[in-house]
């Protein structure tokens, strides 16, 4: 049995979890909550049920004796990728679904919730609270993917519909970016401490880096404007092959939710359309672009341990700006803010470094081995969360990675280069 106090958190952020995730759907109607409008994004009612699942199929299935399964048919439903659980729906068909319908998955939910309640005594082992755990935090992660694909889903209504009211935003100017200089040095970069982490984390190991310099801030929409109407699209020179095949192959004048009229650009937030602001980080970029971009600069993305050292003693502040804040959407950064600016919250930052296992690296056992490590290929990592990122969430060491062409996350750039 784990200590008391330990076990209490644990089981008060599931619930608190379980009810952010409700807070989320709550603007919706039900036909929201069923559309898919492309392979990334999935229906609302598809991430409420497969989030519940996660812990029904890997908790309460394992360590409740005799327990009675809800659904059975939901393993092939709402599994995601667990090829040694068994079969499972195609998911760039899970859009086409009605049923089981909204109020059956609440059910669902409901009924998890109570049984996860109801045996408190059989899941406070070790073992169970640490699956308990990263049911906790792949929740976390979906809620970021709910409100990603609520964004995509209304950006492809020809009424740009809105989410949610804009909150008013902090009116700054970004200023000149300025490059803090790192002498080289042999550094540990990884998680070690005691709290929960993926075990793409771990283990923590030395790196050497040569001297480097990273940007002080984000770049920003106006910078980037200036990329987009100096050829920057156009010009081979700056773009990788693969990201230059892709861009002209899906047509790419501008990130993701850039919208161009008679009076210039706009851009689509969860909010409806609004204009676009000059100071506002540029969002909404895949990692070909961002590369592109750096190039076009005269500077390149930092790689993924440069980033960890550079901001290795940032903690959250009041200018941190993560789903709790409820803007849903970057800011310029604050004039005040004198540390490492943007670092945590707003979006995330593509590094240069391909998705890989770290050195002694090892999946967790059984299938929830599953989670990260069979997807070490063709990826790249991010860093540092995003402006939909729960801010209990993320950790200096947190990697994120998506596939170099992805755009429907909220991505950013940091610039960096040799020092």
């Amino acid at each position: 049995m784990q200590d008391n106090k330990e076990t209490s958190q644990i089981f008060n952020k599931f619930y608190e979890v379980r009810e952010r995730t409700l807070k989320i759907v709550e603007p919706l109607s039900v036909e929201d909550m069923v559309i898919q409008c492309g392979y990334d994004a999935s229906p609302m009612r598809w991430h409420l049920a497969h989030t519940t699942w996660f812990f029904e199929k890997f908790l309460l299935r394992k360590f409740v004796q005799d327990y009675t399964v809800f659904d059975q048919t939901f393993d092939y439903l709402f599994n995601s990728y667990y090829e040694t659980i068994g079969r499972y729906f195609p998911k760039k068909l899970r859009g086409t679904q009605s049923r089981p319908i909204v109020d059956r998955i609440l059910e669902y939910r409901m009924k998890v919730e109570n049984d996860i309640s109801s045996h408190i005594g059989d899941l406070d082992g070790k073992e169970a609270l640490s699956i308990l755990e990263l049911g906790i935090n792949h929740e976390e992660q979906h809620q970021e993917l709910m409100l990603m694909d609520i964004k995509y889903n209304f950006f492809n209504n020809p009424y740009f519909p809105s989410y949610n009211d804009a909150k008013p935003a902090r009116a700054s100017k970004a200023g000149k970016m300025i490059y803090r200089k790192h002498l080289p040095g042999l550094f540990e970069v990884g998680y070690s401490g005691k709290g929960f982490s993926f075990d793409n984390e771990t283990p923590r190991h030395k790196v050497w880096l040569d001297s480097f310099e990273i940007g002080d801030r984000l770049v920003t929409n106006g910078e980037y404007l200036e990329f987009i109407e100096d050829g920057g699209y156009q010009n081979p020179t700056y773009w990788l092959s693969d990201g230059l095949e892709v861009s002209r192959k899906n047509n790419w004048k501008a990130p993701l939710y850039w919208v161009e009229n008679e009076n210039g650009w706009k851009i689509f937030t969860l909010s409806g359309l609004q204009d676009l602001n000059p100071d506002e980080p540029v969002s909404h970029v895949s990692f070909y672009e961002a590369d592109a971009y750096a190039t076009w600069a005269g500077k390149r993305l930092p790689r993924e341990e440069e980033w960890e050292v550079a901001f290795s003693g940032t903690r959250k502040s009041t200018y941190s700006n993560f789903m709790d804040s409820w803007y849903l959407r970057p800011l310029p950064v604050a004039e005040n803010d004198t540390g490492s600016r943007q670092a945590l919250g707003d979006l995330w930052e593509w590094t240069k470094s391909p998705y890989v296992p770290y050195p002694g690296s090892s999946p967790l056992p059984g299938s929830v081995g599953e989670y990260n490590h069979k997807f070490m290929a063709n990826q790249m990592v991010l860093r540092g969360g995003s402006c939909v990122t729960p801010a209990d969430h993320i950790r200096i060491t947190y990697r994120n990675f998506f596939q170099p062409d992805k755009r429907w996350e909220f991505s950013g750039i940091r610039l960096a280069g040799d020092a």
